[in-house]
């Protein structure tokens, strides 16, 4: 079995009680590998609306992989098993990334592509009248949560979930994604291989075109495939896309997984950002990722402290001069 790729289910996997057409568009699904280095964002954001999910090769190098695992493994190695049911006991998490490791945040959450797709099916705009004005507001998205995922020999699957279910997304069934409206989806998700992911040790189980169903409809687990990445390979995928991690049925191997996803901006974030990270962390990075991280306005005026743009928490001297008697509004 080749990494890099979905697995296609069995042929004759049995899919009782659930509607034909949707088994069939699941089955004959082609999932999208394509290369960083040659992949336009209308690429991705044509096989994420086609799809649910698609493969990213070589979307970080060698060194970055190194720098962000010199940074997270000894947060790694100080986590304790999970008590509830959602994550197995062998499986190790790190949160709050934007403090933890500039080397992820800039790499993974701050990656060119993931952010000019979530820009594409993300943002949002709404018209409101002022008076006689008619105000029109733009909303970019921000980050909704990070986390690291070290799931060690031995470890059960997780039971396929949609990450939307945070902010109670619901959806009606489509019968194809030609019917697909950009706004259906609120939040976009990124999974990047620290390591080797193969099916024996854990890779993500997505179920195609599951984006397109209604919310009420559980998942089928025959309809699944596995993401198989070599290091620093990239899955992309919308959050109403059934997913899960598997099994680790190996006896050697971890399975070393850095994810982000991001939501659109009025939305409340997964990770809390602002208590998970501290203000002198926040200062390190550029104000692009500060707005990204969720230090700016989602217009017209949602987030703001004391009437103001939240980023000037974290503006240097400078930016404080030029934005000096600027109307947030």
């Amino acid at each position: 079995m080749s990494p890099s790729r979905l697995d296609p289910p069995l042929p004759d996997a049995p899919a009782d009680g659930f509607p034909s057409k949707l088994v069939a568009d699941s089955r004959a699904a082609v999932i999208d590998n394509f290369n960083a280095s040659t992949v336009t964002c209308s690429h991705v954001v044509a096989s994420l609306i086609r799809n649910g999910g698609c493969i990213i090769r070589n979307i970080l190098d060698t060194p970055t992989l190194a720098a962000i695992e010199a940074d997270v493994r000894p947060w790694i190695l100080k986590d304790q098993p999970w008590t509830g049911e959602f994550f197995p006991p062998e499986t190790r998490r790190v949160m709050g990334l934007v403090e933890k490791s500039k080397s992820f945040t800039d790499s993974i959450p701050g990656n060119k592509l993931y952010q000019d797709v979530c820009g594409e099916l993300l943002t949002s705009w709404h018209e409101s009248w002022h008076g006689q004005k008619l105000m029109k507001s733009e909303s970019k998205p921000q980050l909704n949560n990070t986390i690291v995922f070290s799931i060690a020999p031995g470890a059960k699957r997780q039971e396929l979930h949609r990450d939307d279910m945070n902010i109670h997304n619901k959806l009606e069934a489509l019968a194809s994604h030609e019917e697909y409206k950009i706004g259906r989806d609120c939040t976009i998700g990124l999974f990047v291989a620290g390591k080797k992911t193969t099916k024996a040790n854990g890779a993500t189980r997505f179920i195609p075109r599951s984006h397109l169903w209604a919310t009420s409809q559980p998942p089928v687990e025959d309809l699944a495939r596995h993401a198989e990445l070599n290091p620093g390979d990239g899955f992309m995928m919308l959050a109403s896309a059934y997913h899960g991690g598997s099994e680790n049925a190996t006896t050697d191997q971890e399975r070393l997984i850095y994810s982000c996803f991001m939501t659109k901006g009025y939305l409340r974030q997964e990770e809390n950002q602002y208590l998970a990270n501290s203000l002198t962390s926040i200062k390190r990075y550029t104000p692009e990722m500060q707005k990204i991280i969720g230090y700016s306005v989602s217009n017209p005026f949602l987030g703001w402290v004391n009437l103001e743009d939240p980023r000037k928490l974290v503006m240097t001297e400078e930016e404080l001069r030029q934005e000096s008697g600027k109307d947030l509004y």
